[in-house]
């Protein structure tokens, strides 16, 4: 598994932490909705800017599109760019 498909899993994973397993990772995997159509909430969105953070030392802007209207494959393209490749 390359370190984009790696990063995808842990981060849906993450998602699904989140949310409290109310949305899970195949489902953020497969989706090509925000995370708010998905169902993520505002409270989930939080914790998983914290648990990204935590995890791979990076940090995501609350206001920046990514987390709130790109969608899974966005927010992944995003942590990329970010640097978020290895867990911290």
């Amino acid at each position: 598994m390359d370190a984009a498909a790696s990063l995808r899993l842990r981060v849906a994973e993450s998602v699904a932490r989140a949310c409290d397993g109310a949305v899970g990772a195949a489902e953020v995997l497969a989706s090509t909705e925000s995370l708010a159509a998905l169902g993520v909430g505002s409270l989930a969105l939080l914790r998983l800017a914290d648990a990204v953070e935590d995890e791979f030392g990076v940090l995501l802007d609350l206001g920046d599109g990514a987390l709130h209207t790109d969608g899974f494959d966005g927010l992944v393209a995003q942590l990329l760019r970010l640097g978020a490749a290895e867990p911290r």
